[in-house]
Parts: C-alpha cells; structure tokens; sequence
C-alpha cells in the first residue's frame, strides 16, 4: 500500500522538480501538460483488474508496451510534443521503477 502512494505521488513530483529545474521562472505549464500525461493510465480499463498492485503495467498495457514507448521518444523530436513526450517518458520510467521494486 505504502508503494502505490509513494508511486502516485512521485508521478506528480518528479514532473514538478523537472519544471521547476528546467524552466525556472515559466514552470506552470510545463508542469501541468507532463503531470497529465498520467492519462495513459486510461489503458488499465481494459485489464482486469484494472488495478492489481502485484502486476507490473511496462509491457502489460497498451500504452505502457515497448513500441508506445519509442513512439514516446520519437515525439522529443518534434518541438511541440517535447513537454509531452518528456512526461510520457517520466510516467514510463517511474512505472519501471515501480516494477523493479516489486521484485
């Protein structure tokens, strides 16, 4: 229990502190368009559960699955989807992490 919250809140924390670092004084919007990006967890509707803290969602979700993620890389290139793009791909890692400290 005490991981699915720290791992909530680290899915807005972590965009914050990358805002805040990267953008300085012009952080709002960035932060707010990467802490959205929590939106792709919309594909655990079609898991069942939909919520099992057992279960690893990097590679189990449709938007948590290795060519969504170089999908998400892709998107760095273009200069409008880079705040996007970056918040899809914190989201990916702090997802990962979660699976590594499951096991």
């Amino acid at each position: 229990m005490e991981r699915t919250i720290l791992h909530m809140i680290l899915h807005f924390f972590v965009p914050f502190a990358v805002a805040k670092i990267v953008w300085q004084n012009k952080w709002i919007s960035p932060f707010f368009i990467m802490a959205l990006t929590i939106a792709v967890d919309l594909d655990h509707l079609f898991s069942d559960p939909i919520f099992d803290s057992t279960r690893c969602g990097i590679g189990v979700h449709i938007l948590h699955t290795w060519p969504a993620i170089v999908v998400y890389l892709g998107f760095l290139f273009s200069p409008h989807l880079r705040i996007f793009s970056l918040g899809l791909l914190i989201h990916m890692g702090l997802d990962g992490v979660d699976c590594l400290w499951m096991h």
